[in-house]
This record gives C-alpha cells, structure tokens and sequence, in this order.
C-alpha cells in the first residue's frame, strides 16, 4: 500500500510529486565487490524489485490522538508489517514497521518521490548537519550516491521542504526529488546471517513550510526518538511547580544533548551544540540553584585549569556566546 497523494492543508500544497507513489518498498541485489557488510556499489540500483504484494491492510485505530492503518506485506520468504499512523494534532506521518526478514544479499529501501525542487539536500550528523548535492552531475557528486546521516535528511526548496525521519536507520540517498532510506542489508559477509529475523523500527515523513531550521526538523527528529511518556498519577502535594524544567536554552538554534553526572565527581556535565550555523548568546537556565559553574572539555577538564574559578552566573541560569556549530560543554555544582 502506497501514498499517491498527500495534501499539506496548513500550507495548501500537494507532497507527493504527481502521477508517482510514497513509501514505495524497494528491494536491490547488493553484491558490491569488497566489504560486502560495508559497502554499496553505485551499480545497485541495475536490479530493483518493488514490494507491491500487500497480503492485508486494515483500520487498527481511530481515535482523538491518531489514526492507523495497518499493511501487511509478502517479499519472498520475509513479511513486512507497518503500522502507519496520521496524527490529529502533529504534522507527521509515522511509518512503524516490523519486518521478519528471511533474505541473503538484498538491500530494502523507502522511497518518497516529493514535490521539492533543490540541487541540495541537508542531512544530521553528530552535533551538526551537512549537506550534499541531489544531482549526479560530476564523478564526485556520482561517488556520494549514499550518505549517512542520524535522525533526519531534509530536501527543501525556498518556502517549504520535507524531512523525512528515522529512529535507528542511518543510511539515506536523495537524487532529484526522490528521497530514500535505506532499511535492511542483509551481508552474508562476515556474518552469513546478518540483519535476518526480527527488525523493528521508526522512520517518518514531516512536510514543513520553510527549512528545515525554521520548521523545527531536529526537535521534531527528538521527538519521534524520545517520546514523551505519560504516567496515570493520583494527584498528592509536591514541591516542583506546574511546569518545571531541569535545564533549558533560551535560543531554538542550540540543542541540549547531554545532561549527566561527571565521571570523577557528583557535579552534573551539560552538553549542548549550536546547528543554524549562527552566532548567538545563550542563557541556560536551571532547575535548581547554581553553587559554581565550570567550562570544560569533552573529557570533563576545567578549560581554564583552575577548579576553584568558575563562571559568572545568577542563582539559577547563566549566560555565555555560542559559534557555528559549536559545542560547548559545562560542569555544574548545585547548592
């Protein structure tokens, strides 16, 4: 079962490129001649079966958070289970799939072919996104025909783009318009039996107006990868106020990716990274009160060599400048 339209009604715009078809299932032969676990040759693409061989598909739910549908998909001896959700109140299309995977030397992919005209696409790496081109024009823009990325690849045009999402899948490739993202491998070097059995995973569409900065594609990424979780609670008397927040950032273009105790003491270690590739000054502001305040690098090392120094801050925050794609790292004493 595959989208052969979708209409964006905030931005009123088809997605899908038209006359063509989203979350088409693709499998390749992939034989490269090295590294047979590693590598994709860029001849992969010479044999390509679809997956059209849908065996059931069915409402599963209907209520006021979301709706789903549930495909249920034969590829020679494997099957292919997708939950696809569409949500009341969040513009995201959740692709949750359960794949029982039996096959030797075949590559999966997910392809969307979206109504976006670029020559470039963005991708997540650690602390940062690159970009790379869509089209094949030189040898060299034919040797990246795959990237790796983290949690979102991004094909935008001026005033609106798509993100398409995943929880665990890193490989991507976008030529023109279409955008895919590769699932499974199966090598049987050097293990005879990698990826078969059981997999289970996330990947998601997120149509957006503007880039992928303004739209908010990283959080958006976080959200499908740390889902919030809602617990049933009587209600009884506490100390925090109604709405709390261990540390956050005043700015939407540095991203807070580690809080966690420091490896020699009991002070906590904030991490965080800048990724607009913009200057900025930041306040951090904390849940609790501020006893001393330390720069350090990524090995927990007091940056001005002098522990009983710290930085200048207020009972509960503290301010500092931030570079392009710069991470910073503080170590924190709490009263």
């Amino acid at each position: 079962m595959n989208i052969s339209s979708l209409f964006d009604k905030r931005n009123s715009r088809e997605v899908i490129k038209h006359g063509q078809r989203a979350n088409v299932l693709q499998a390749f032969e992939d034989k490269p001649h090295n590294f047979d676990a590693w590598n994709i040759d860029i001849y992969f693409e010479e044999k390509m079966w679809e997956i059209a061989n849908v065996e059931s598909a069915e409402l599963v739910e209907s209520g006021d958070v979301k709706t789903t549908i549930r495909v249920v998909r034969k590829f020679c001896d494997s099957s292919i289970v997708q939950d696809i959700s569409i949500y009341n109140d969040i513009p995201r299309i959740d692709f949750k799939t359960k794949i029982d995977w039996k096959e030797t030397q075949v590559m999966l992919k997910a392809a969307f072919p979206v109504d976006i005209h670029s020559d470039k696409a963005a991708y997540e790496i650690q602390y940062g996104n690159v970009e790379r081109p869509t089209h094949r024009n030189t040898s060299w823009d034919q040797a990246r025909f795959e990237v790796c990325a983290h949690k979102w690849a991004d094909l935008s045009e001026d005033g609106y783009g798509v993100s398409l999402l995943n929880d665990c899948k890193y490989g991507y490739d976008i030529k023109e318009n279409v955008m895919r993202l590769t699932l499974l491998k199966s090598a049987k070097d050097p293990n005879v039996d990698a990826d078969r059995e059981i997999h289970e995973f996330t990947y998601s569409l997120y149509p957006h107006a503007d880039g992928f900065k303004a739209a908010g594609t990283t959080r958006m990424a976080y959200s499908l990868n740390c889902p919030l979780l809602a617990v049933t609670e009587n209600g009884h008397a506490g100390s925090l106020p109604q709405e709390y927040s261990l540390v956050k950032a005043d700015c939407e273009n540095v991203i807070i990716e580690v809080v966690k105790k420091a490896e020699d003491s009991e002070d906590i270690i904030i991490r965080l990274y800048e990724y607009f590739n913009r200057r900025s000054a930041v306040k951090l502001s904390l849940g609790a009160a501020i006893a001393n305040i330390w720069e350090c690098d990524l090995m927990e090392n007091n940056l001005n060599g002098m522990p009983e120094v710290g930085l200048e801050h207020r009972e509960k925050d503290f301010a500092f400048d931030i570079k392009p794609y710069e991470i910073k790292t503080f170590k924190l004493r709490l009263k």
